[in-house]
């Protein structure tokens, strides 16, 4: 278990970021996200308020593997 609701993990080879939410106990995939739109997108599907505002809230968002808003990878 993590220690953020939300994990954005590392770059995938092709691009990309899987993007995973903790909640009721489990983690569920939310999609992979491609840009800072579609994390927002799915944020917000998933009920959090006001998704753009917690973006770099490391109480909120644990970027994994590479640094926030980097979704090639390196």
């Amino acid at each position: 278990m993590t220690s953020t609701p939300i994990v954005v993990h590392p770059p995938s080879p092709t691009g990309g970021r899987r993007v995973t939410v903790h909640s009721q106990g489990h983690d569920e995939i939310l999609g992979t996200a491609y840009n800072d739109h579609d994390l927002i997108v799915f944020l917000a599907a998933s009920g959090v308020q006001d998704p753009d505002s917690i973006l770099d809230n490391d109480l909120w968002i644990e970027w994994r593997g590479s640094p926030p808003h980097q979704w090639s990878a390196a």
